[in-house]
């Protein structure tokens, strides 16, 4: 199992005890690390206590972050407002994430190049074409970052392969020194501003992946916004730029992908094929690739169709850029939206409501929803996604289709994006034929 024989003896502070705080420690322990550890859910604590007896639990509220070598967050910990991240910032102790601990460890790796993926809509999509058209062409690959299993419980691959890893802005953030070979950019969008100074702190964060890398890099940007404009305009001397668009995309040989339709995956084909070029690969083993690729759970997938009804589950979308896409790719759509809002506004979606025959909105984000679209369509205020599901089975007739398509996070009434999926498949599988 991967390990950083460097951090020997170093001294870490991780706080969060989730998937990510839990990985961080085995690789900490397999590298000869000491930590101390906190999470504020007793059942984290318990839960890393069972897998690590005798580890160092303290209330981080009075740690003396001064005598840590680095301080170890999840994703989800706001550096912009948390006390914890202040304090770090101010005893000038590092903070870092799990990625940045990877990093720290490839010098002990074979062989390899590491291909990131960011952008605000569709790097989940393009993170896993990329992988599966190097696997489909014999490439040894490993999904990894916000997908996946968390890269440090990785085994590592042989010399060769090729690490492709999404990276949230969150994980960027969290990163110092993380170098990727090949890094794209899909596309920046409003989203996440509650966690950043505006639409300028949010790019900055993205551009931050292009910074990190070494001379003699690569990026794929898809230069079809400003900020991505902005962003290909400021390489860092060295890094070689491949600038691609929606439009490179010919809409007859997207016929051909099954799980690739629509305007938003032209540009996620774009990148993807631009990346996976510059790593060798065909142009035949790249056709064959697009045209085997699964696609994406949650993001645009077709559940059942029950009594004629299409039941589609696109729980990935969480914001109302990423929801246009799949209102424009149905008719006569039964649309479930809202949870936790990350902006007041569905702009994005308004010009394709002509698809749409009635809307069904649950979480905190209904009432704010509800009074959005009631001047242009039917709004029925569920409450919950299992309610949602039943108004819709019931008004939606044979040739509609059912639409999952939050516009939202899913933190108000699920742990994340894939188990609002997941319940969003089981009430439609507990629906009667």
């Amino acid at each position: 199992m991967l390990s950083a024989p460097a951090l020997s003896g170093k001294r870490f502070a991780v706080y969060g005890l989730a998937r990510s705080g839990l990985s961080a420690l085995r690789f900490l322990q397999r590298s000869g690390a000491v930590a101390v550890a906190w999470d504020e859910a007793p059942a984290a604590r318990d839960k890393a206590l069972a897998e690590f007896p005798g580890l160092d639990l303290q209330d981080f509220a009075g740690l003396d972050l001064a005598g840590v070598d680095g301080l170890i967050v999840s994703p989800g910990v706001p550096l912009n407002r948390h006390p914890l991240a202040a304090r770090a910032r101010d005893a000038g102790t590092p903070i870092l994430g799990d990625m940045e601990l990877w990093q720290q460890a490839r010098a002990t790796l074979p062989l390899h190049r590491l291909v990131g993926i960011t952008g605000t809509n569709g790097k989940s999509t393009t993170t896993t074409l990329i992988h599966h058209l190097l696997e489909a062409a014999g490439v040894t690959a490993r999904l990894g970052g916000n997908i996946g299993l968390p890269v440090l419980d990785a085994e590592p691959l042989a010399a060769g392969g090729v690490y492709v890893v999404e990276l949230s802005s969150y994980q960027i953030d969290l990163a110092q020194t993380l170098a990727c070979d090949v890094a794209v950019y899909t596309n920046l969008t409003p989203d996440h501003l509650d966690r950043y100074d505006g639409m300028a702190g949010y790019a900055a964060s993205k551009a931050r992946l292009f910074a990190m890398q070494q001379p003699g890099a690569h990026a794929v940007i898809a230069t079809d916004d400003d900020y991505t404009r902005a962003a290909a305009a400021a390489l860092p001397a060295g890094i070689g730029l491949v600038e691609v668009h929606a439009a490179d995309v010919d809409p007859a040989a997207q016929a051909h992908w099954p799980a690739l339709q629509g305007p938003h995956n032209a540009q996620n084909v774009a990148c993807a094929v631009a990346a996976v070029r510059i790593l060798g690969l065909s142009d035949a083993a790249i056709e064959a690739g697009l045209r085997s690729f699964p696609g994406l759970p949650h993001r645009m997938e077709v559940v059942r169709s029950v009594r004629g009804v299409r039941y589609v589950n696109d729980s990935k979308a969480t914001n109302p850029t990423s929801v246009a896409p799949a209102l424009q790719a149905f008719d006569h759509v039964h649309w479930i939206l809202g949870g936790q809002a990350k902006t007041a506004e569905l702009d994005a979606c308004l010009p394709h409501l002509a698809h749409v025959k009635a809307a069904y909105v649950i979480g905190e984000a209904a009432p704010l929803f509800e009074g959005i679209l009631q001047p242009f369509l039917p709004v029925t205020n569920a409450g919950t996604l299992a309610l949602a599901v039943q108004s819709a089975a019931a008004s939606a007739a044979a040739g509609d289709t059912v639409l999952l398509s939050p516009a939202c996070a899913s933190f108000d009434q699920f742990s994340d994006y894939e188990a609002r999926g997941r319940a969003f498949r089981d009430a439609v599988e507990a629906l009667p034929q």
